[in-house]
């Protein structure tokens, strides 16, 4: 008697795919480095004259001193006030055009919508008569 046997077909080697691992830009700070509080100077050393600027400020006797900004702040606000002015000055006289011709254009279109409607109404009005 004989041991049935089974022939198994050969193990085809199937190509699948890499995938990569995903990636992410991780958002990072800079570490604050903050001094301990029982900070002292090295021996020996000596400390840096720094030289502060003083703010002008302007006194008014009822109001508290009030700080003038730098030069550079000053020019940019003076520019813009200016060309603020200047731009207000010169579009006025044409918007002031602009603005009487539009209504005299809508003044006529009205005035000629009401004769038609007055004219159509006399007319029904003879007709009925």
């Amino acid at each position: 008697m004989e041991i049935p046997t089974i022939l198994i077909p050969p193990v085809e080697n199937i190509n699948t795919i890499s995938i990569p691992l995903p990636t992410a830009d991780v958002p990072y700070y800079v570490p604050l480095v903050v001094p301990p509080s029982d900070l002292k100077e090295p021996e020996g050393t000596k400390p840096m004259e720094t030289t502060e600027t003083v703010t002008p400020t302007l006194n008014l006797p009822p109001l508290p001193p009030i700080p003038i900004p730098p030069t550079d702040v000053l020019i940019t606000t003076s520019v813009a006030a200016v060309t603020a002015v200047a731009a207000t000055t010169v579009t006025q006289p044409i918007i002031q055009k602009l603005r009487e011709k539009i209504q005299k254009f809508l003044q006529d279109k009205i005035k000629t919508w009401k004769e038609k409607f007055l004219n159509r109404k006399k007319k029904k009005d003879s007709s009925v008569n």
